[in-house]
């Protein structure tokens, strides 16, 4: 019985094989996890859709299969097997005959019996049959291996890592985006001292709730009202229909930097979201992905991103949007600055937020509309706290 890589939605055409979680000869049952798998969106676990015994892997780690390619073969135990040859050996059918302690065998020694000649009555295979066919392998292996001798110097000079997993699909993200969309920028100066205090005072309230309160959890908040006011932000560009795709439910995708690339997992409808219920998804959400236990559903359906750079340290850049929403908001490094505040000179916590729209549809005083309605709100914390209507 042949396995597949099955269509598990969101229009995804093909996934990289990152870790088998059986071995030939193990017996598996139906719906047992067999194989992880690196989708665009998420690594997932495929399970079996059948019970028996597995007897071909046919993709190994790192490997990229289209969707409905086979990539494992399973039978039920002591199912005839094809055999692998031409002439007389290859016409027949092999049947494994071997008792259970000898495939146990087999199996911790890596011997496919498939292969192995059986000495025993009838053909049986024994344990004898697959010592020696272990120890066939062994020379073989050693007999193969040579010595390859590397100069010191290029060593020294230059390193080649595959590009796998995250970071490949990352790769191919990143030109699509920049293919498909022309991307522009705009950028503000915020001022976030009376955000900083009111973080300040409401944080150890939020620490009894389970939440760490940061500030990205109040720029999200400001995020959704903003976004109601300007649509076009949280919209999607359908090419094939020529329509503008504006969405009414706001799935706000938060960039985590993890030890295998950039993934974007996102908080669902966090308009209708407490500040502290998004504090503390965006807590779980990063230690999920760090952690390279992100669902499927965590990172589907997302309508806008951001990429809170200033974490790091940098003090300015421009983000590439994360196709195919509309745009993208970085935010920078809050510094204490001099800036004149009624006349006077006073030290202010001062950061840089950028915008990267798509300009096939929006506009840039549009957009820069919306960007400074989103400074307005995290400059007056009061207006992201308050219900919307109290302002219109």
């Amino acid at each position: 019985m042949e396995v597949r890589l099955p269509d598990i939605g969101e229009g995804l055409t093909e996934g990289e094989i990152v870790e088998w979680l059986v071995k030939e000869g193990d017996r598996v049952k139906q719906f047992q996890p067999l194989v992880k798998v690196l989708t665009a969106k998420a690594t997932v676990e495929i399970p079996s859709p059948f019970e028996g015994v597995v007897t071909k892997l046919l993709a190994k780690p790192g490997d990229v299969v289209k969707v409905g390619e086979v990539i494992a073969e399973i039978s039920k135990e002591g199912e005839a097997k094809p055999a692998v040859g031409t002439g007389e050996e290859g016409a027949q059918a092999a049947v494994i005959r071997a008792p259970p302690r000898v495939r146990k065998l087999a199996r911790e020694l890596g011997v496919d019996l498939a292969s192995v000649r059986g000495t025993g009555p009838g053909g049986v295979i024994t344990e004898s049959d697959v010592m020696r066919a272990a120890e066939e392998m062994r020379r073989a292996v050693v007999k193969a291996e040579k010595p390859v001798t590397v100069p010191q110097q290029s060593l020294q000079r230059e390193e080649r890592i595959a590009l796998r997993g995250i970071k490949r699909l990352m790769a191919s993200k990143m030109v699509e985006a920049k293919a498909k969309i022309p991307h522009a920028y705009i950028a503000e100066e915020v001022d976030f001292t009376e955000l900083v205090k009111l973080r300040e005072s409401l944080k150890e309230e939020a620490e009894k709730k389970g939440a760490r309160l940061t500030l990205l959890a109040f720029i999200v908040k400001a995020l959704t009202k903003a976004l109601k006011s300007y649509p076009l932000m949280n919209a999607s560009l359908d090419e094939g229909k020529g329509e503008i795709v504006i969405k009414r439910f706001y799935n706000i995708g938060i960039a985590v930097d993890t030890e295998e690339g950039l993934v974007v997992p996102n908080i669902k409808d966090a308009d209708k979201k407490g500040l502290f219920q998004i504090a503390r998804e965006i807590q779980e959400l990063s230690q999920k992905a760090r952690e390279g236990k992100l669902s499927l559903e965590d990172v589907s359906n997302g309508t806008f991103s951001i990429t809170n750079i200033g974490s790091i340290g940098t003090v300015f850049g421009m983000a590439v949007i994360n196709y195919p929403e509309a745009a993208i908001l970085g935010v920078h490094r809050i510094q204490e600055l001099p800036r004149a505040v009624d006349g006077k000179v006073e030290l202010r916590k001062v950061g840089i937020v950028t915008l990267s729209f798509d300009h096939r549809f929006i506009e840039g005083a549009y957009a820069t509309r919306f960007l400074l309605h989103l400074k307005r709100l995290l400059e007056n914390p009061v207006l992201i706290m308050a219900p919307e209507e109290e302002f219109k």
